[in-house]
């Protein structure tokens, strides 16, 4: 079904003997009742998209992990898992890297991986402190790319004050991986009286990205060599944690997350789906190097949806909007950052990009997989 005959099927599903709504707000709630039906794999194979970060991974994750998993720690979804020792608070995460190729211009798949779980930890509100590493390596890997590696994965921890305690190897024979995949597990404590998440979000808040966007996404597709593009540009692969922290310390914080794979466009829609809420953002406010915006238009790729790795989404008091933007604009990691956008009443669950050409569209959750491992 393509759009046109969508939005005529959402006019003609209009509920009779109901005030009229207008086309926008039945193809609106057409949409709604969608997202409230109970998620479900309808492929029979696992697919390049469910990897993407997109509708297709929201729905394998909800409809097969979180359906075999369920518990209330899990069920968040959140970057991390929060958990209450009864002697303290902990955030617990884990993450998979099979980025290709495992080096490109400013990082490699070591500290993409230390990086990535720090990060997720930091938006969480919690100070990382303990990884692990599991490394999956094919037969006849060079073992000077695996010391590269492990070299930059202790680089990475030592500037983020985290030390790799404990790990895991295996070997597969030739041609049954692509040489080398890492997972990380990061534990944190949360040393700050503060509850992050959704259900914090009100309206009136400001959303905030702490720099411009698609770096590392565009880098990595171009690191390739199958496109016939040339960029000055390099992976913006970073540790976070101290900009999140001085955030933290400035201003009251609702939520935060870090924009990997999906992009930002995910990010504010997980913003609205999770809070009820709609968001609003402002295409025109939103951080894109030239270099990025240009790449993305020779590919075809919206910036929104492009994975970050050294970037992060957070909604903040919106009273509090300019002072957060200082204290991030503090760190070089977050000197870019941002207000792009606003949390409103309604519609519920949406996210509306005000365009620079002065209309309005909906920015919805990525469909396929137009950047294949990129992290």
């Amino acid at each position: 079904m393509n759009t046109a005959e969508w939005a005529e099927r959402a006019l003609a599903e209009a509920a009779v003997g109901q005030e009229p709504l207008s086309r926008e707000e039945q193809v609106l709630e057409r949409i709604e009742r969608a997202r409230r039906r109970k998620p479900k794999v309808t492929e029979e194979r696992v697919t390049m998209a469910h990897g993407a970060g997109g509708k297709a991974s929201r729905t394998l994750i909800q409809a097969v992990f979180v359906d075999a998993f369920a518990n209330p720690a899990l069920q968040r979804l959140d970057d991390g898992a929060t958990l209450d020792l009864g002697t303290g608070r902990l955030v617990f995460t884990t993450d998979a890297y099979v980025v290709s190729p495992l080096f490109f211009p400013g990082g490699d798949i070591g500290d993409l991986a230390v990086n990535g779980t720090v990060n997720d930890l930091a938006v969480c509100g919690a100070r990382p402190m303990y990884l692990s590493a599991g490394f999956v390596l094919e037969e006849g890997f060079p073992v000077a790319d695996l010391r590269r590696i492990t070299a930059s994965m202790a680089a990475a921890a030592e500037r983020a004050g985290v030390r790799v305690v404990t790990g895991d190897t295996k070997v597969v024979q030739r041609g049954k991986a692509d040489g080398c995949y890492v997972t990380t597990s990061g534990i944190g404590a949360l040393e700050r009286p503060v509850t992050l998440g959704e259900s914090q979000v009100r309206p009136g808040d400001a959303v905030i990205v702490s720099g411009p966007v698609g770096e590392h996404g565009v880098t990595v597709m171009i690191a390739r060599g199958e496109l016939d593009i040339e960029a000055d540009l390099t992976s913006d692969t970073a540790p976070v944690h101290e900009a999140v922290a001085a955030l933290l310390d400035a201003v009251p914080v609702r939520m935060m997350r870090d924009a990997t794979r999906g992009g930002v466009a995910t990010i504010l829609n997980e913003i609205a789906v999770g809070a009820g809420l709609a968001v609003t953002a402002d295409e025109r406010a939103i951080p894109v190097r030239p270099v990025v915006s240009g790449a993305c238009e020779l590919l075809g790729l919206d910036p929104l949806y492009v994975a970050c790795e050294g970037r992060f989404v957070a909604v903040v008091d919106g009273d509090h909007a300019a002072a957060a933007v200082r204290a991030l604009r503090r760190h070089p990691v977050s000197e870019g950052a941002a207000v792009v956008g606003t949390v409103e009443a309604g519609p519920p669950g949406m996210v509306l990009l005000k365009t620079a050409s002065g209309g309005t569209r909906i920015v919805d959750l990525l469909v396929g997989d137009p950047l294949p491992r990129i992290c």
